[in-house]
């Protein structure tokens, strides 16, 4: 079970690569939205399966130490190919709109967070705001994932909707998503609250600093 995390991260990885993919064919626009909800579920359990079935300390493969960065690059690849879907398959414009949007807001807010790209709680410059303030540089990266979040709905209820399925289907689908984002929202308080799996460690590391 230890290993189940990076099963999960890796598998959105995969099936990220599958929806870019089938952004350049002509398949059914519902088989591509499926993937992708498989893969959020990935993203939704992965953090919490690490912190539940962790590695003894100091026997953790050596690819774990990276576990962040490749987490981080799951996330925005499935983002990333869903939008490129959305963009060839469906609406050029709107998905253009929502590509630079995410894009501009998502590094400014990186770049402030951490006085880099690519920056991480423990892989930031000494300016950083999150050295300097760790509770206001929270609060900026959860806004950030949930415009995240914001942006993925509103283009998987746009491809929904887009599909050829039974309109039926379609109101179905929409409900048990709101009633599943509302469980993961509520019950899965890791992903709300933990910046990442050692967030409590370096908040209280840097109050002591």
């Amino acid at each position: 079970m230890r290993y189940l995390a990076d099963i999960l991260t890796f598998t959105r990885i995969i099936l990220a690569v599958i929806i870019l993919y089938l952004s350049c064919t002509r398949v059914e626009i519902g088989v591509a939205l499926i993937i992708f909800l498989l893969a959020e579920l990935t993203d939704a359990f992965d953090g919490t399966c690490a912190t539940k079935w962790p590695f003894p300390k100091g026997k953790a493969p050596w690819y774990r130490k990276y576990a962040a960065k490749y987490d981080m690059f799951a996330d925005a690849l499935l983002a990333f190919a869903m939008i490129v879907f959305f963009t060839f398959r469906i609406d050029v414009v709107a998905g253009a709109i929502i590509f630079l949007t995410y894009t501009i807001i998502g590094l400014i807010i990186e770049f402030v967070v951490y006085g880099k790209l690519f920056g991480h709680p423990d892989d930031c410059t000494k300016n950083s705001l999150i050295k300097k303030d760790f509770k206001k540089a929270k609060k900026l990266i959860l806004a950030r994932r949930n415009f995240y979040l914001l942006c993925l709905f509103t283009v998987a209820v746009w491809t929904l909707y887009a599909s050829s399925w039974p309109l039926a289907v379609k109101i179905t689908i929409t409900v048990i998503g709101v009633l599943a984002s509302l469980f993961l929202w509520f019950f899965l308080s890791q992903r709300r609250h933990n910046i990442s799996r050692d967030a409590v460690d370096i908040e209280q590391k840097l109050s002591k600093k």
